[in-house]
């Protein structure tokens, strides 16, 4: 099952995107529409609601008064808290069950109006925000839902910001234009990306990249960032620290457009434990790799650690995204293994040290032209540059002090 989190600010257009995509197969669970049922007359929800905010927010019918509630609970921070702390959890459970009822190979679109607000975002494999510039929004709230400015205001006020939004997004659509041009970027979003995505996770396939270098990204931290939360919120009291680790956490190398995250575990078989809630998070395992890796990886070691060259203290676990927009590797390693420390020790000093950065590009750009294009085959044309670079980096190591 693919699970994804939709949201965007009030009135940017969530609700037109996920149509789109629930007639492209996806199954919509709606915030909005849960938020409404689970206050409904006669649930616990609309009880609790009367309780904390008085029976003035009822209809003659009995039924919840939306706008006398919105006046209460959106104009300051507490009384805002105060709903959520009454709704979110029933909202929860709700969507909970309806998720648990779908199909395994499923891709579910979750509607969630607060999923940054809530910090949510870590919990999907792949999070889609809604963008449109405040005045948009707040002129389809007035116009088209006939909501008084007043109010419109203080709800957009009220949600995160487009920074904070940004900060989760793994893809950003900008619903500014007309609804023909969302529709049509729904689609490509679906056949290019989210359709590709569930098959390969369906089948604990991962996306490839080419052995191919690319300018530095600046965005590249941001991303690290977003799958670094991820990866901790998946792994849970398992991993001992979650770092970006990699040529894309070297500031201004050129580099693959991969990703790569190193989980730091207590053990090999805590390791293992990971296989599955990885998996739900978006990245399958590489079952066939773990032994090759562990034996280049001896291989390039030498006789700092008197250890170091027994190829069980170099073994790890890898995984990789299975979504062919953001490709991903997941080193799981063990703490205070070789391999495990040369990751991190591997960042500090290419970003402290010019020179061995620029030989290291130099390297690289010959392993991708004899390569072509083959990752295997490019990993084994740097393997011989490592020989020395582990030795001089950890000579770098003890002359500045630099610990693990």
């Amino acid at each position: 099952m693919l699970r994804i989190g939709l949201t965007g600010g009030i009135g940017a257009g969530k609700s037109a995107l996920s149509a789109t995509f629930a007639k492209c197969g996806a199954v919509i669970v709606d915030g909005d529409v849960i938020a409404r049922e689970v206050v409904q007359p006669g649930t616990e929800g609309l009880e609790a609601l009367v309780a904390a905010f008085g029976d003035d927010i009822l209809l003659p019918d009995g039924a919840l008064d939306r706008p006398a509630l919105a006046a209460k609970a959106f104009g300051d921070d507490e009384a805002r808290q105060r709903l959520n702390g009454i709704v979110h959890p029933l909202v929860g459970k709700r969507r909970a069950e309806i998720i648990a009822s779908v199909p395994a190979d499923s891709v579910v679109v979750e509607d969630i109006p607060l999923l940054v607000e809530s910090g949510m975002a870590p919990l999907f494999p792949l999070v889609v925000i809604v963008y449109a510039d405040v005045e948009v929004r707040l002129r389809r709230l007035v116009d088209q839902r006939g909501m008084p400015e007043a109010d419109a205001r203080a709800r957009i006020a009220a949600q995160a910001s487009d920074e904070q939004r940004r900060a989760v997004a793994d893809i950003w659509v900008d619903n500014s234009g007309s609804p023909e041009d969302l529709v049509r970027l729904a689609h490509e979003l679906w056949d290019n990306r989210i359709l590709p995505f569930a098959h390969n996770l369906s089948r604990r396939q991962v996306a490839r990249a080419p052995a191919r270098l690319v300018p530095p990204d600046p965005s590249w931290p941001d991303q690290a960032g977003r799958i670094v939360n991820r990866l901790k919120t998946a792994s849970g009291q398992r991993a001992m620290r979650v770092n970006h680790v990699g040529s894309t956490a070297v500031p201004d190398l050129p580099a693959k457009d991969v990703i790569d995250v190193q989980i730091t575990v207590e053990s090999l078989a805590v390791a293992d434990e990971l296989a599955e809630p990885l998996l739900a998070a978006g990245y399958p395992r590489i079952e066939h790799i773990s032994s090759d890796v562990a034996k280049r990886d001896a291989r390039s070691a030498v006789a700092r650690y008197d250890r170091s060259d027994d190829p069980g203290l170099w073994g790890k676990r890898i995984h990789a995204s299975a979504d062919p927009g953001r490709p991903t590797n997941v080193h799981i390693r063990v703490d205070g293994w070789p391999n495990q420390q040369f990751a991190l020790l591997f960042v500090a000093w290419l970003s402290a040290d010019p020179e061995a950065r620029d030989e290291y590009l130099a390297v690289k750009r010959s392993a991708v032209a004899r390569a072509g294009g083959d990752t295997v085959a490019y990993v084994e044309a740097k393997e011989p540059w490592f020989l020395d670079a582990y030795r001089r980096a950890w000579e770098w190591a003890d002359a500045t002090g630099w610990k693990p």
